[in-house]
């Protein structure tokens, strides 16, 4: 008797306090939010003085002769600009970073799948508190990625929206097969397509419905090789013409947007021959393919701090494979003036950081790379924020400060546009209207 008393005294406590938090949802409430500036995600100017309306998630008005709603919540930011959430469209959450390349690879086999997914919700609320409020997460294993994506909508878990792609899709002992690197048989059978590994047009089709399958919202394919496979050089192209031809028709055909990770020129321009939405790193360009892109209107994502991150580890003397410190030196000489060539000629330029590969947290710090290649710094928020909702196609409902769109916001200390590294300093975060952050700088009144 007493255990049901218990049992029904819990149930009741339950219910109310579910009664409690839905009576009392912060995505229920007004917010008035008001800076010395605003970057909406468009304009090539910021607006001032900087003036947000916020209600029910969502935005209901911008700009200084906005309506107050009755009973809203004033917060006064001072001396800050306000920017729509940033987009970061090339990570992977579910990867922690690591110094130690043989470390990281017996973590991989040693952890549990429970464990690694604890690791991921660390990473995920530490990118949200870096300002960044959506991802496109391109790489995962065991479903961690599916199961981080329903835990952060589900609201289990403070981090981004996130689009996953389940399984990249590559070929055997390519970049993208997980297998390589180890000896025949450790893991009782050869990679495939549940894997994410194929071999000819009708297992990259089943592969991509296999993705489609069990949850994911992308279709990333590794179309090249990479800097950190062990069994490929960085360029060589590992998927045929016919291949990606399947994999983007499919993708498609399921109304999936597609991502080819591709160094590689000869692997880039079948890429973007099959229909891909956008070429990831593209460290070894050649002027076709950028001409291709300009023309087919295919955005590159070039994962500058990637290679941030490797030439940090390369100046500290981090130990890598011979043949992947290799790899990264002739990737790291090359992408900056890829960069710049595309950036010249007028290709689609997103933001993507290759999260992982550097520290996470530091994503920000990708905006002030693509500005020290020439990029204008306007120019650099707007990938990060609309250009990248375009490219994920998600521009009705983020990567613009504009009414109906959901209130994700940012704030930064100062002018981002003066000096664009005051994005790494977010003191201030809104994701659908719930504020995740709020650490309003002592300089700033």
């Amino acid at each position: 008797m007493l255990r049901r008393i218990a049992f029904v005294a819990v149930c009741f406590l339950f219910i109310c306090a579910r009664i409690d938090a839905q009576a009392q949802k912060p995505a229920e409430r007004s917010y008035v939010l008001k800076a010395a500036r605003l970057f909406d995600g468009k304009n090539d100017s910021l607006a001032t003085p900087g003036l947000l309306v916020v209600t029910g998630g969502r935005i209901v008005a911008v700009g200084p002769s906005a309506q107050i709603p009755p009973g809203a919540e004033i917060l006064d930011l001072g001396d800050s600009t306000l920017l729509p959430g940033f987009i970061d469209a090339h990570t992977h959450l579910t990867s922690p970073y690591s110094d130690d390349y043989k470390q990281e690879q017996l973590n991989r086999l040693q952890k549990t799948v429970a464990e690694r997914a604890l690791d991921a919700s660390v990473i995920a609320r530490i990118t949200l508190m870096a300002g960044f409020t959506t991802v496109r997460d391109v790489g995962s294993w065991d479903y961690l990625d599916v199961g981080l994506r329903n835990a952060i909508r589900n609201g289990d878990v403070p981090g981004p929206r996130m689009l996953v792609s389940v399984h990249a899709l590559g070929s055997t002992g390519g970049h993208c097969d997980v297998q390589s690197g180890f000896k025949e048989g450790v893991f009782g059978h050869e990679a495939g397509p549940l894997e994410g590994v194929i071999n000819g047009p009708e297992l990259a089709r089943y592969a991509v419905r296999l993705d489609h399958k069990y949850g994911a919202d992308i279709i990333k394919v590794c179309a090249s090789g990479g800097v950190l496979s062990p069994t490929d050089d960085v360029d060589t192209p590992q998927l045929t013409q016919e291949e990606l031809n399947a994999i983007v028709d499919e993708a498609h055909a399921l109304r999936r947007k597609t991502a080819a990770h591709a160094h590689g020129a000869e692997a880039a321009k079948r890429a973007i021959r099959a229909g891909i939405d956008s070429i990831e790193h593209g460290s070894f360009l050649d002027d076709q393919a950028l001409d291709m892109m300009k023309q087919r209107g295919t955005y590159l994502v070039p994962t500058l701090m990637a290679i941030e991150g490797l030439e940090e580890k390369m100046d500290r003397g981090v130990y890598m494979p011979p043949a992947i410190a290799a790899k990264a030196r002739a990737a790291t000489n090359a992408l900056h003036q890829t960069f710049q060539r595309a950036l010249a000629k007028g290709v689609k330029i997103g933001l993507g950081t290759d999260a992982g590969v550097y520290p996470h947290g530091r994503n920000a710090e990708e905006f002030h790379q693509m500005v020290d290649l020439g990029m204008k710094p306007i120019d650099a928020l707007k990938a990060g924020t609309s250009t990248d909702a375009d490219l994920l196609g998600l521009a009705d409902n983020i990567g613009t400060l504009e009414p109906g769109k959901f209130a994700d916001v940012v704030a930064v200390p100062g002018d981002p546009t003066q000096n664009i590294r005051q994005t790494e300093h977010v003191f201030f975060v809104m994701k659908e209207g719930v504020i995740y952050k709020n650490e309003k700088p002592a300089a700033a009144h």
